[in-house]
Parts: structure tokens; sequence; C-alpha cells
């Protein structure tokens, strides 16, 4: 069995990292990984790979940084002669990326199998370019591998056939939890403490990154009014993404953020000491999806600075608070996240580090 398993950017290494190792498992799997280079901080993705310990790409697409339609086109460009050529029974993507689609669509028109990995997952957002990928993947696939069962009802709803639909778990806790220990011995913390920036006290962690809060000057702000606050009582580590480096220049907020002594912001981080930080972190305060997920297997109180979430489990079960952008919402999240009622939060099904597992037998039971 020939499965061509697709990487785009930083959010699909963690979920492809188990698949390449279950993989080896099996003598009666070819696997071939494509990196579509979408994700164009070559340094950072090397970085993530090897502490993963995913294989080098067999093949690197190296499309680069693009507007959504560019992008998206250029990896079907590119990827087409290499299906054409592999000749695989299956393509798997994973996430929600540009990547995902592209490759997607590449594999369902040259009449291969396609199997995607976190769907059904929905914000109910359709601002957000990754709330369409998700729904067009889905719509196409063959194999739909499910994190949540809020991701099992939404297939359903959107008259998916029962029989592709398969609740799994996920493959990005099975990452977290093979790397835990290895994290634990990440000089992260003892690093800042060096620095002057923690202390025994506690500290908060803080990613930004989505173009509806970073891209909004008036949104910025009004985060930027809730941090002012939070930073008082806590400091805030910032690893900074360089469309929010960007936008905090050219907002003028500069000034601002040099004015608040315990927001400190630093270079993106590797996903070891990431996962240091946000293991011994007081809370998270992130618009990012995956994050939520895994400070609810940390039992980490977590802040989504989003008004939706396509990842409901996390605030059902979990630790996430859905607190949206503004200033006033924010801090009432972040009042209650300092309670101890996160103690009492569960783990969703299946979140047990085997999912690559199942998805592995799955391909080979389906697609003999």
């Amino acid at each position: 069995m020939r499965i061509i398993n697709i990487v785009g950017a930083r959010p699909n290494f963690m979920k492809i990292a188990p698949l390449m190792a279950e993989y080896q498992k099996h003598d009666k799997i070819e696997p071939l990984l494509v990196h579509t280079g979408q994700h164009y901080d070559e340094e950072m993705s090397n970085l993530f790979f090897r502490e993963l310990e995913i294989p080098e790409p067999d093949i690197n697409l190296e499309v680069g940084s693009a507007s959504h339609a560019v992008q998206t086109a250029e990896i079907m460009r590119a990827f087409e002669p290499v299906v054409l050529d592999y000749k695989p029974d299956i393509v798997l993507v994973v996430g929600d990326v540009n990547s995902t689609i592209a490759c997607g669509l590449v594999a369902v028109k040259l009449g291969v199998k396609l199997a995607h990995v976190e769907a059904g997952l929905r914000s109910g957002d359709r601002s957000m370019p990754e709330e369409i990928n998700r729904i067009l993947t889905d719509s196409i696939s063959d194999l739909l591998f499910c994190t949540e069962q809020s991701g099992v009802d939404n297939l359903l709803k959107e008259g998916i056939a029962k029989d592709k639909i398969h609740l799994v778990g996920h493959v990005m806790i099975d990452t977290l939890l093979k790397n835990k220990a290895k994290a634990d011995k990440s000089t992260i913390i003892d690093e800042l403490k060096a620095k002057g920036w923690l202390d025994g006290d506690g500290f908060a962690v803080l990613t930004l990154h989505r173009p509806s809060n970073v891209d909004n000057p008036k949104v910025f702000a009004g985060i930027l009014d809730a941090l002012e606050v939070i930073q008082a009582d806590l400091p805030i580590i910032f690893p900074v993404h360089p469309r929010t480096r960007k936008n905090l220049a050219a907002g003028g907020f500069g000034k601002r953020v040099e004015a608040m002594p315990n927001l400190h912001l630093m270079d993106p981080i590797g996903y070891l000491d990431f996962l240091k930080l946000t293991s011994n972190a007081r809370l998270v305060l992130t618009d990012s999806g995956g994050i939520q997920e895994e400070t609810t297997i940390l039992k980490v109180p977590c802040i989504t600075l989003r008004d939706s979430t396509e990842r409901p489990v996390t605030a059902e079960l979990g630790t996430n608070q859905i607190a949206g952008a503004r200033t006033d919402g924010i801090l009432a999240a972040y009042k209650k996240a300092l309670d101890t009622r996160w103690e009492k939060s569960q783990i969703p099904p299946f979140w047990d580090g085997k999912a690559a597992g199942r998805i592995v037998s799955l391909c080979i039971a389906l697609c003999p």
C-alpha cells in the first residue's frame, strides 16, 4: 500500500509525526512524505522535524509564501506530477491549511482515495480561511478521521456517509504524550529566569497570530488593554509570530508594548521548549486551535482569544474558555482561570496516545 503523506505548515508537523512512526510497524505500507513548503521558515521547519523525529521529506515542493489563491494553485501544480509518478493508493492530509485542500483536490481529481486526519471540526465562522479548507476537504474525502464527537456529528449533518467517518482520537495528542518527558528536560524556563523574565510566582504564555486579531488595529488594541492588566499580575511569555510582529510595528504599538515590563516578546521557539512552557504555565492565552487541545491534556487553564472554536470538547470537558478578543471578555476569563475548578477537567475519549495506530489500521482494513 502506497500512502502519500502531506505536510505544509508547522501545525501539520505534530500531526504527521506519529503516523510516520506507526507506518514503520507495517511492512505492507510504503509511505512517501511530501512537504509542500507552505511554511517558509526553513530553520524552524527543520527544528520541528528534528525534535519530533520525523524523517526527512522525500519531496519538498518549496512553494513558499503567497496569497491563498496563488499558494493553493502552486501547490496543486507542483503536487500533480508527484501523484502521477508515484501512483499512491491513498493521499493522507492533516489539519486545515492550504496544503490540505490543495493536495486533496489533486488526489480526488486523479481518482486517488483521500484520507483527512482531523476531519469534521467546525467553528461556524466562514471568515476563517481554515474553516473553508476544512469544509471542502471533508466534502471530497473517502476516509474521515475525527478527533472528537463534534466532528462526527458535524459530518453526519452535512450528509457525509456514516461508513466514511471514524472517531479515532487525536494524533497531536499522541505527539504530546510521546514527547512530554523529553520536553521536561528543556532548559527554557531556567534561561528565562536568568534573563530576569520569570520569578517563582508563576507565569502566563501567549500566542497570537490570527488575521482577525492582529490585522485589525482596533481589535489588537483591545487585546493589549487586557494584556496590560494581566502582565501587572503575571509575567507573560510571548513567542511572536512574524505576522504579529509586523503588525505591532505597523499599528504603532511598539512604545505601548515596551511600557509593559512583564510582557516579554521573543522569537518563535521549538516544539519541546514550547511544551515545557505551557506545561508549567499558570495559564495560556491563545488564538490557536491546537493549543486549546494541548492545554486540555496538560490541565492548564486556557483563554481562547476568539469568539468561537472548532474544538468544542476543550471547553465542554477541558480547561478552555472562549473569551473573544474584547478586553472585558478576556479579563473576565482571566479571573475565572485563576480558580481551581480546572482540576476537575476531563480528558476527551480516545485522547490516549494511540490515534495513529487506529488510523493506520483503518487505512489497511478499508483500502486493501
